[in-house]
């Protein structure tokens, strides 16, 4: 969540559960999105996807903010373009990812971020973190093995891996966002629309290079009832109505509450994976995704109580 974004006084209780429901939306769409993606993305079309889903709500996004867009400055395009190509890389490890593993591992693996990110903060700044996150750290750790041991203990698959690869890049994507200068008193609509129209350019091109799958007309051709629905699933409920609800709520209730309910993503990606995706972890998946909620959470309260 943006802190570009000034929160609003305190609210009454009744007022700011109210404010909580469009939020915890938010988090049941992300935590959906997972499966949305592994029921309109085969091997061969994420690039084109990926096309398709971002370049229908840029042109929003863009018509919302045209007027602040404007406004920024040469340092604060490059600034957004950069954090765009990393965006673009974030997506692109997610998508390949969760067509190769399960939507449960995906949801549940990905929210490693909120470990891995304060973990870079503290090598950064080298300094030691507190040892209750550390432990938290080593529990999600553990919860993830278990995670993608279905049959035994083997190595990871390959989608189990290029989701650990984008979790990664999400920390890496979070660091740039707070150390690059330029992009600090940037306004949020304006950044959020060049990062994803700089990501939108990686995946273009990348469309148009020859091995990289079917072209976007090619996939949307072949897209039948439930794919032209679960893109859009993708496109408004994850990216386009998230981005605004988010900007919304933290000006009717604190930035905190609204980190705390997204942060349930995990645990609704794993309840659409095992009710509707037909996901069967098994006990030692269940224990595994288990230990990760645990651990993120426990992870999530430690660094917040120490923070920087």
């Amino acid at each position: 969540m943006s802190s570009l974004v000034t929160p609003a006084p305190a609210l009454a209780p009744r007022r700011a559960r109210l404010a909580d429901l469009p939020v915890l939306l938010v988090a049941v769409f992300w935590g959906c999105s997972y499966l949305a993606a592994k029921g309109v993305t085969a091997s061969h079309t994420v690039v084109a996807v990926l096309v398709l889903r971002f370049a229908l709500v840029l042109p929003a996004l863009a018509l919302a903010g045209r007027r602040r867009l404007r406004a920024l400055n040469a340092a604060q395009l490059r600034g957004a373009a950069l954090l765009g190509l990393v965006l673009g890389g974030i997506f692109l490890l997610e998508t390949y990812g969760v067509v190769h593993t399960s939507a449960t591992n995906a949801g549940l693996i990905i929210s490693l971020t909120m470990v891995f990110t304060p973990l870079a903060e503290s090598a950064a700044r080298r300094t030691a973190p507190p040892a209750a996150f550390l432990a938290a750290a080593g529990l999600s750790v553990a919860g993830v093995v278990l995670l993608t041991q279905g049959a035994g203990f083997t190595a990871p698959g390959a989608g189990d891996l290029l989701i650990l690869g984008a979790a990664l890049a999400r920390t890496l994507h979070v660091l740039l966002m707070a150390r690059i200068e330029a992009v600090r008193d940037a306004d949020s609509l304006s950044l959020t629309t060049v990062q994803l129209g700089s990501a939108v350019l990686v995946f273009v091109l990348l469309a148009a290079l020859p091995g990289t799958g079917a072209s976007p007309w090619a996939a949307a051709a072949d897209f039948g009832p439930a794919q032209w629905a679960g893109l859009a699933f993708l496109s408004v409920c994850c990216t386009l109505f998230a981005f605004f609800v988010q900007m919304w709520a933290v000006r009717r209730t604190s930035p905190s509450r609204v980190s705390l309910l997204l942060g349930t993503e995990p645990l609704w990606a794993a309840a659409a994976g095992i009710a509707l995706g037909g996901d069967h972890p098994g006990p030692a998946g269940l224990a595994g995704a288990a230990l990760v909620l645990a651990g993120t959470a426990w992870g999530r309260r430690a660094a917040d109580r120490n923070p920087e």
